[in-house]
């Protein structure tokens, strides 16, 4: 195993400045739950605000960092996505559907042949 795949534990520092931007990014929450009185635009703006104040802080973290990095990445491999056509999607949507109708006749033709035998035909029950 090299000594650089080996993921070590963040700093004091790290650690401060993530939990200082959870801490954050709740006083939002609880500021926007807290004032439930106020104009609707002033609470948005606390919710918003601490959200965007909380991630500014995390931001500066080594996980914070590795977040925005990992982000990154994740956005340019969705670029290389072939993704299907519009007409591909509307044929696999029918698909599914013709699946699931095909799957809902089965089992309530299941459900009614296991009736017709436990009720009718072994218990007598319905006749």
């Amino acid at each position: 195993m090299n000594k650089t795949d080996v993921e070590t534990i963040g700093s004091g520092t790290d650690n401060l400045l993530v939990g200082l931007a959870c801490l954050i990014a709740l006083a939002g929450v609880i500021g926007f739950s807290f004032w439930s009185e106020a104009a609707m635009i002033a609470r948005l703006g606390i919710l918003l605000g601490g959200l965007a104040l909380g991630a500014g802080v995390g931001w500066f973290s080594q996980p914070g960092k590795r977040f925005i990095s990992f982000s990154a990445e994740a956005l340019e491999e969705a670029k290389r996505v072939t993704w299907p056509t519009g007409k591909e999607t509307v044929q696999t949507t029918w698909v599914v559907f013709a699946f699931v109708v095909v799957m809902a006749l089965f089992l309530f033709a299941v459900d009614w042949v296991i009736e017709y035998g436990l009720y009718d035909l072994i218990l007598g029950w319905k006749r």
